[in-house]
């Protein structure tokens, strides 16, 4: 396949997204064989079957790097009592919250996740999304935490979509564990991600370190069995309050610390000696309310690669827009367009530890968007609007 007649945003590091005016993309086997100006386009590539593309924009496809997008149930009621003046954590301590939609969830079959998670899936594609991350969190015992996984691993059976899974065993403490939660790490967590881990379901190990969830002392106790199985791992922290999980994150290399409202430069420095990236979420903030934003300015001086993505969650980020997730963040947080673009393209796939995607390089995977836009900036600049021409997932229209 070769695509010409095209402006590409390349994201390959370069200034102004990598621009290249009038340019062409020869694919083969599923890969990216070669990409540049037309008029530099080798001749080996000439005989390929042409999409003209009339001067429209091509860019990485998108990669959501931290989402929940399976759960049972859904919270609408939930977001009526915050509405009504309950704060999150107020809800939390009430019995709802995650512990809410974990019940739904235990009560779920994996058919049922699966199903359930399908719709909003679909949205994802048809905003040009080609990878997806997908934690577990809200089984809380063994059983439905692999349940949860092998549904996130289902997704990828029924779609076209890569799905990276997260174990997040260390999300909440469950109604039978309250007031236990050292117990629970030792009892079910850890025991379930070994589990996990045997069973071939887990990519990277997740935890929630704030006050409602876990210290950073019993976040470590499951970094360090995560650390001998060999699975990377990523972390929230930093999004109610200043509890130390960047600085954790950061000791363990984690690939990433996810929302980070409340971190510090002091933090960005840690992840940036660590090589960490700082996963920014707007629509939590959006959602929640919340009035302490990320230290971006800290971000960018310490020089923390930024990704951005949806949480798309039940709770307190139910959304599937990563167009609106890029929005949310320029607005919101005064990230530009090209941070944001970068955020959801080659920082995303970093922050999954991908290195085969992100960019329009020689050697990726063909994972592309095709926009009926003139330039990349529109992707963020928009609101409620899907400007998406064609995707290529791994070399197919």
């Amino acid at each position: 396949m070769l695509l010409i007649n095209a402006t590409l945003a390349t994201m390959d590091g370069s200034p102004a997204y990598g621009l290249v005016k009038q340019g062409a993309v020869a694919i083969r086997s599923g890969q990216i064989a070669w990409a540049g100006p037309a008029s530099d386009l080798p001749g080996e590539y000439g005989q390929d079957e042409r999409h003209e593309l009339e001067g429209r924009l091509v860019t990485p496809a998108l990669i959501d790097c931290h989402t929940h997008v399976v759960h049972g149930g859904n919270r609408a009621r939930e977001f009526e009592m915050r509405l009504e003046g309950a704060s999150y954590e107020e809800v939390a301590r009430a019995g709802g919250g995650i512990v809410s939609t974990v019940a739904a969830t235990r009560a779920a079959s994996r058919e049922q996740l699966l199903a359930d998670a399908l719709p909003r899936i679909d949205a994802m594609i048809a905003e040009g999304v080609s990878t997806i991350e997908i934690k577990s969190g809200y089984g809380l015992d063994a059983e439905n935490e692999l349940k949860m996984l092998r549904a996130a691993r289902a997704v990828a059976e029924s779609r076209p979509v890569r799905v990276r899974t997260s174990f997040l065993g260390a999300h909440a403490v469950p109604p039978e564990y309250k007031g236990r939660p050292d117990a629970y790490i030792d009892d079910v967590c850890i025991p379930a991600l070994e589990a996990a881990h045997a069973e071939g379901l887990v990519d990277a190990v997740d935890g929630f370190c704030e006050g409602i969830a876990f210290t950073p002392d019993q976040i470590a106790r499951v970094f360090d069995k995560a650390k001998s199985l060999g699975i990377p791992v990523k972390l929230h922290a930093e999004q109610l309050s200043n509890l130390g999980g960047t600085k954790l994150a950061a000791q363990y290399g984690a690939l990433s610390a996810d929302h980070l409202e409340y971190a510090t430069a002091e933090d960005a420095a840690a992840m940036a000696k660590a090589g960490s990236l700082a996963v920014i979420l707007p629509g939590a903030f959006y959602t929640l309310r919340e009035t302490a934003a990320p230290p971006i300015e800290a971000f960018r001086k310490a020089g923390v690669p930024m990704a951005v993505a949806t949480d798309c969650n039940p709770g307190s980020s139910p959304m599937s827009s990563l167009l609106l997730s890029m929005n949310m963040a320029c607005t919101l947080f005064r990230m530009t367009p090209e941070e944001a673009f970068a955020g959801v393209t080659r920082n995303a796939a970093r922050a999954l530890g991908l290195e085969d995607a992100g960019q329009i390089k020689s050697g990726l995977r063909a994972d592309l968007a095709v926009w009926d836009v003139e330039h990349p900036a529109e992707l963020a600049y928009r609101i409620g609007y899907n400007p998406l021409w064609k995707r290529i997932f791994g070399g197919a229209l």
